[in-house]
């Protein structure tokens, strides 16, 4: 497949979508092991294309047009300016009468916390941390539940996350952005879960409410969650988004998508009779395809040890490109062994991933920690992706978080990786991505 003005498409490329979108006819190849990925548009007598780099945005090109792309008639009335950010296959702002779910690793207009309140205040050295970092890159939307709280993340962003009162305050970092303080009640501090959903639907950016009830109570019948519950439909007053409300209780940090056609999520979460008695695994099924507008749904099943969010997917499988998860793994070196049952959940999540049709790298636990009585291997997936960084949890075990970090930078080069010791989060049940939300960039 030969591309315009001499750049070939490597021998093992494979075309990964053809069609037409609005006024544009399209063929998009793909190839992993050469990084590369490529789209050809033909507009009004002309071809567009664009060879790049995986993960990387570029930018178009125009030549005359000389053939049609796969059989297709010109199509258009202008000429059309492509920017194509490789890794998400399908157009950033969603085609008319469809639906879709951008990837994490697309652009961000910001991320969003709720700062813990006293009861979960062990957690802020390290959540002060990930803002410190995040307001490098875009702006950090804080929510507090009183002055008080506010009060108190104010001063753990000066002396713990090291930044100076202005910033703390609000003020722009060197980089041009800041940190939104917002007074909004709040339960917990895991806006991950029951936070927005941002789906694209029709070229507009929307929000999803699904139910949140604290992880089927889980943690006890003294965790409240109401507030949390109308955090959503706040968020979408704020950016003057509308809010479709879902009735399925059902938290983010048990979806993954691809930015495509793919999500993964955790039967033994959303099927919990705690959260959704009597569904079923076909009513799942439509309504992940009916909400987000994807064609491949790979429901895994189980919950590792000691994980009472039901088994969230962020733990245990994690998209690296619209074709590619890494899954967890044990290792002789972790406490999980191989062939015990977290590995069977692991090595069960792999299979049902591959037989979706998606490349399935294995991720092997390094080794293991003992944090206040407890011993946690080494799991790295709970990473969060930015505008340009990465950030996942430290776990304090210097090997296996600088191995972790080298390995994040393969995965995502042209990133920035940090590795944040989060323990306290971690002995509570979740990292750095639990506790974050993404706010999509809109088309």
């Amino acid at each position: 497949m030969k591309e315009q003005d001499g750049r070939q498409a490597p021998a093992n490329a494979r075309l990964h979508w053809t069609g037409t979108r609005g006024a544009a006819a399209f063929a998009a190849w793909r190839s992993p092991a050469e990084g590369l990925a490529g789209v050809r548009m033909r507009v009004n007598n002309k071809i567009v294309v664009a060879v790049c780099v995986l993960g990387a945005a570029c930018a178009s090109e125009i030549a005359p047009a000389s053939e049609t792309i796969d059989g297709s008639s010109d199509a258009g009335e202008s000429a059309v300016d492509v920017a194509m950010t490789t890794g998400a296959d399908s157009d950033a702002g969603g085609a008319d009468g469809s639906t879709r779910v951008p990837a994490e690793w697309e652009p961000q207009a910001a991320v969003w916390l709720q700062w813990p309140r006293s009861y979960e205040s062990t957690y802020e050295e390290g959540l002060a941390k990930v803002v410190a970092t995040t307001i490098r890159y875009e702006d950090m939307h804080i929510l507090t539940h009183d002055m008080a709280t506010r009060n108190a993340a104010r001063t753990a962003l000066e002396t713990q996350g090291g930044l100076s009162t202005a910033v703390a305050d609000g003020a722009p970092t060197p980089e041009g952005f800041r940190t939104v303080w917002h007074m909004v009640p709040n339960d917990n501090a895991w806006m991950r879960d029951n936070g927005p959903r941002y789906v694209i639907q029709d070229g507009v950016l929307r929000i999803q409410n699904w139910e949140f009830n604290a992880w089927g109570g889980a943690f006890g019948k003294l965790v409240t969650y109401t507030d949390d519950n109308s955090v959503p439909d706040w968020v979408g007053q704020y950016l003057g988004l509308p809010v479709d409300p879902v009735p399925i209780v059902h938290e983010r940090g048990d979806l993954e998508f691809n930015g495509h056609d793919g999500v993964i999520l955790n039967w033994t979460v959303i099927g919990d009779p705690n959260r959704n008695p009597g569904i079923t695994e076909a009513q799942v099924v439509e309504a992940m395809q009916q909400h987000f507008g994807v064609s491949r749904v790979v429901l895994i099943d189980g919950a590792p040890t000691g994980d009472l969010t039901g088994g969230h997917v962020d733990g245990i499988a994690r998209f690296i490109d619209a074709d590619r998860v890494v899954v967890a793994d044990c290792s002789t070196e972790s406490a999980c062994q191989p062939g015990d049952v977290d590995d069977q959940i692991f090595d069960g999540a792999a299979a049902e991933i591959e037989a979706a049709g998606f490349t399935v790298i294995r991720w092997p636990f390094e080794g293991k920690v003992t944090f206040q009585g407890q011993v946690f291997d080494t799991d790295y997936l709970n990473w969060m992706v930015g505008n340009g960084f990465v950030i996942t949890v430290g776990f304090g075990h210097l090997a296996a978080d600088a191995n972790a970090k080298a390995q994040l930078e393969s995965w995502f080069p042209g990133r920035d990786v940090y590795v944040i010791e989060m323990l306290e989060s971690w002995n509570a049940g979740g990292g750095v991505h639990c506790h974050t939300n993404d706010q999509p960039l809109a088309p």
